[in-house]
């Protein structure tokens, strides 16, 4: 397929979306879009920002449990999306109303590209965490995801979803911007930018950072139960973490928590997918310092 066939199942043809400042975003979002870009953030308020599937939900629930000083029946004290509200989530009812009524400290979630941010999280210098994962991974969680989840269009063939990823015309828009746009962020804000891969290899040291760029003090006993409680296995069976409540998920088509693991997109690329995938990358990137592991 060229993309120019596989212009008309392109995701932005959908009813359920729209695009806003060249951005595709979920119709519902774009209505309500003038109370997001005026949400009040708190100057305590933290922010979990990512491109969709990139350890989102891992990073939440990392974050609560240290914010709980590792105590697990606090975390579970109800589903992660009650717990840190997804700021431009308008499911049942926008998710913003609910992070206003909410008493500080807050902790949101976003996955909006840093230019879509609400101005006052900037002005009110809030604290952030970016997740990024490794492209090839990231697209492959991403049209799984987009499978099973029924608010969202299906994605057609994984060769359809293929070329409009590479289009950037996926729901909160091209990765490539997505993680550069953010990573340029860091050097003017308090952010800490982590990596997927990096939590995986080494889970004990990410949890540090993050501990750290809290300002939080915890014994190596409490880092050693949230990183057990954090790891993929025990999230996929804790229903606090795994959306099983969730009744627009389909898990006859995939669960929410899949694999977690890197690499997986060699399951997924046929090798003339890998190397136009490898050139538009290079192209993509070759204004950044950010790097990405794709290799296990």
């Amino acid at each position: 397929h060229s993309a120019e066939d596989i212009k008309p199942l392109s995701l932005t043809n959908s009813p359920a979306l729209s695009v806003r400042y060249g951005i595709t975003l979920e119709k519902q979002t774009c209505s309500l879009w003038e109370k997001i870009w005026a949400f009040q953030a708190r100057p305590d308020d933290l922010l979990i920002a990512s491109y969709p599937k990139a350890g989102t939900t891992w990073t939440q629930e990392i974050v609560d449990l240290i914010q709980n000083d590792g105590d697990v029946e606090k975390s579970r004290r109800s589903p992660i999306q009650q717990r840190q509200p997804f700021l431009e989530c308008t499911l049942f009812s926008p998710r913003i109303d609910q992070a206003d009524a909410m008493p500080s400290p807050r902790t949101l979630k976003t996955h909006l590209p840093v230019q879509l941010v609400p101005p006052s999280f900037w002005e009110k210098n809030c604290k952030v965490i970016y997740v990024a994962r490794n492209a090839k991974d990231n697209m492959v969680s991403y049209y799984h995801f987009q499978r099973m989840n029924k608010r969202l269009p299906d994605p057609g063939s994984w060769d359809e979803y293929f070329e409009v990823f590479l289009a950037g015309k996926v729901i909160w828009g091209s990765w490539f911007e997505h993680v550069k746009n953010w990573w340029r962020k860091k050097d003017s804000h308090p952010i800490l930018y982590i990596f997927y891969e990096d939590m995986l290899k080494d889970p004990k040291r990410e949890i540090r950072k993050v501990i750290e760029f809290l300002g939080k003090n915890l014994k190596e006993e409490v880092l050693d139960k949230i990183v057990y409680h954090t790891s993929f296995d025990v999230m996929k069976n804790n229903p606090m973490t795994n959306y099983t409540h969730d009744k627009h998920l389909n898990y006859k088509l995939s669960p929410f928590m899949r694999k977690g693991i890197m690499g997986d997109w060699k399951n997924q690329f046929t090798e003339a997918q890998n190397k136009k995938f490898n050139e538009d990358y290079e192209k993509h990137m070759a204004d950044t310092s950010l790097t990405f592991c794709m290799e296990p």
